[in-house]
């Protein structure tokens, strides 16, 4: 809209009506509205007017166009019963797309548009049942990793079904090219004609002072421990038809990590392990990718920047959840602590429910 427009205003006030309103007016939004219109009145542009009260230009229209069709009725509707003007269909529709664009949203910062662009202020009760019925959920955001490719659950499908092909062809499952011909033989004690075990892979640094648990107090809510600190991770294994293992190696180089694979191993006998992981240079090097096939284990690589899609995530944050409130005097009563709780955990398959409905044909592990 050009800035020097002006707005063409129907007098259903004279000036005199429209000043004695205004001395008469207590509610910040009706003050606005007629010095709004009183403005017009003086010849000031739209946009003039609305910079005079603090509001876009989008609302000056608004505000301009509801006075010429009813005047102080359609300025200012609702101002005293208490009960929100309901927007209608065209006008639900608009919002929807304001919020899609800028989403996700605070519940004051809807407030704040809808008051702003539609006139409307709501109870933030009826907000929530509102936003409801439009269809918004109200949840904690993920956080989304800006090298996440858009894709990537596309990306992981297309891996695991690669992964899990009848037909693997000759070359092994990790190799990559460029790796060195050599050493790409499964171990001779190492059997996988079992079918196939499916787990997560991932590190966490669980410590004892974690504190993620509510709890109820009378007092000053403390909790006094020793100083107890664990300098090793904890890499686990959460299998959904095989046998979780959780470690506690010094580091995660490559050398150590692949003494997590052989344990891996040593728990899960007789079968093929399909074991899904991150992007960790320790996780895709040659060395490791060579020793993982030498223990019959085939590793499918998350797309990078979706630690999301592991499930093993949703394992560590309760298990650190469970700990938290609990009290140790010593690493290692915290390791088997620890352990104990993560077995407990991986017993459970309703981590990867929601993955396994997604990405996994059961069918083709036996």
């Amino acid at each position: 809209m050009s800035n020097d427009r002006r707005k063409e205003v129907v007098r259903h006030l004279t000036d005199e009506e429209l000043d004695r309103l205004l001395s008469e007016a207590d509610d910040p939004k009706v003050v606005r509205r007629l010095v709004f219109i009183k403005n017009l009145y003086k010849g000031d542009t739209l946009k003039q007017a609305a910079d005079r009260v603090g509001k876009s230009e989008g609302t000056a229209t608004r505000w301009a166009r509801r006075w010429n069709e009813g005047g102080l009725g359609q300025l200012t509707p609702n101002f005293g019963d208490g009960r929100p003007p309901k927007l209608g269909e065209d006008e639900q529709e608009q919002l929807l797309e304001i919020l899609r664009e800028g989403q996700p949203w605070k519940p004051q910062e809807i407030q704040h548009i809808l008051n702003e662009e539609f006139d409307v202020e709501y109870h933030p009760d009826y907000l929530s049942s509102f936003l409801r019925d439009l269809g918004l959920s109200y949840s904690i955001p993920r956080t989304r990793r800006p090298s996440r490719p858009d894709d990537a659950e596309d990306i992981l499908d297309e891996r695991l079904d690669q992964a899990l092909a009848e037909d693997q062809g000759e070359e092994p499952h990790n190799k990559e090219e460029g790796d060195e011909d050599g050493g790409w033989t499964v171990d001779d004690d190492v059997c996988t004609d079992g079918g196939t075990v499916v787990g997560f892979f991932d590190a966490s640094h669980p410590q004892p002072w974690d504190n993620s648990h509510r709890m109820w107090y009378v007092d000053d809510p403390h909790i006094d421990r020793p100083l107890v600190r664990i300098d090793e991770p904890a890499v686990g294994f959460y299998a959904l038809n095989g046998q979780s293992v959780v470690s506690f190696p010094e580091d995660q180089t490559k050398e150590r990590i692949c003494e997590c694979l052989e344990r891996i191993r040593e728990q899960n006998p007789g079968k093929r392990i399909l074991l899904v992981l991150d992007n960790l240079f320790s996780h895709t090097c040659e060395h490791t990718r060579k020793r993982a096939h030498q223990l019959g284990i085939d590793l499918v690589f998350l797309p990078v920047g979706s630690p999301d899609l592991n499930p093993i995530e949703q394992v560590w944050k309760q298990l650190k959840w469970e700990l938290s409130p609990l009290i140790v005097e010593s690493a290692e009563e915290f390791r088997t602590l620890l352990s104990d709780v993560f077995e407990q955990l991986t017993n459970r398959v309703s981590f990867a429910k929601n993955w396994v409905a997604e990405f996994l044909d059961l069918q083709k592990l036996f």
